[in-house]
């Protein structure tokens, strides 16, 4: 019996996470990066934003924008060093890196959003 590979999961990770990188993260910098400092729209207030973190869904989502855009990270950094530096034989070593790196940073991410008051 064949054995099953794993890439198509971790393509999956990679896009998905590129889509939500590519989407959100410009929304959420221009909102708190420009658009609250600099007084274009109202600020949510410390409590409001506190009240919104707790909802379970938020935190779902926000997983969602911290796990899986470490995933793409990861994956893209594994192929620009197999492609890049053209070490294609430390295949394993650099997978265990680049994906446990993407996993411990989506387990603190988890870890932080749980302890969330």
């Amino acid at each position: 019996m064949a054995k099953r590979s794993n890439e198509p999961f971790l393509w999956s990770l990679f896009s998905s996470g590129g889509m939500i990188a590519a989407l959100m993260f410009p929304i959420l910098l221009f909102l708190f990066g420009l658009a609250f400092p600099l007084g274009w729209l109202e600020a949510p207030g410390y409590g409001s934003l506190l009240a919104l973190v707790r909802h379970p869904l938020t935190r779902l989502v926000l997983f969602g924008l911290c796990s899986l855009p470490l995933f793409h990270g990861a994956h893209r950094f594994r192929f620009t060093l197999y492609d890049g530096l053209q070490i294609k034989h430390l295949n394993e070593l650099i997978a265990v890196f680049c994906y446990g790196s993407a996993i411990a940073g989506t387990i603190l991410a988890a870890y932080l959003l749980w302890i969330i008051p």
